[in-house]
């Protein structure tokens, strides 16, 4: 259960959650298994017999999962999830097993995802108030704005 590496991504962006193995010489996919999960329930994607295999895939991952084929057999399980959502924060695990050795390589990769940045607005009218003190305009600044909020009360109160 160590993690690997951990992962960031923004909301609708593609990341690549990188899984690698190094076995002397090319991997022979149609003999290995690739599977992507979180946890113990949820398949991220499963490859098997050279070719992807996604009936058992998690449904929020339909069609936002791809491998690299090309560069599978040289050891590159990388898995890329395209326009991430919030809720694919998750510790991913690469589990690769060959059939006939039945040798299983682990790794743990934990995504974290966060909201888009925001674009950048102009500052709003209170953001220009804030003058770096000791200048002249300090006091009458602060006094105006406990005032406009005291007086956004009563007529809010009133269209009730």
């Amino acid at each position: 259960g160590q993690l690997d590496t951990t992962c960031h991504a923004f909301v609708g962006e593609t990341v690549v959650l990188p899984c690698t193995t190094t076995p002397a010489g090319e991997l022979t996919l149609s003999k290995s298994m690739l599977y992507w999960q979180i946890g113990t329930k949820e398949l991220v994607h499963f490859f098997q017999n050279g070719q992807d295999s996604l009936e058992g895939q998690d449904k929020k991952f339909h069609g936002r999962t791809s491998l690299f084929p090309d560069q599978m057999k040289h050891g590159n399980l990388s898995l890329k999830i395209s326009n991430v959502q919030l809720r694919d924060d998750a510790e991913y695990s690469c589990i690769y097993r060959q059939t006939e050795s039945h040798q299983t390589k682990k790794s743990t990769i934990k995504l974290n995802v966060s909201a888009p940045p925001r674009i950048e607005e102009p500052p709003s009218p209170s953001e220009q108030n804030q003058i770096p003190s000791g200048s002249p305009t300090d006091v009458p600044c602060l006094a105006v704005l406990p005032l406009s909020s005291l007086l956004l009360v009563p007529l809010g109160l009133w269209h009730l």
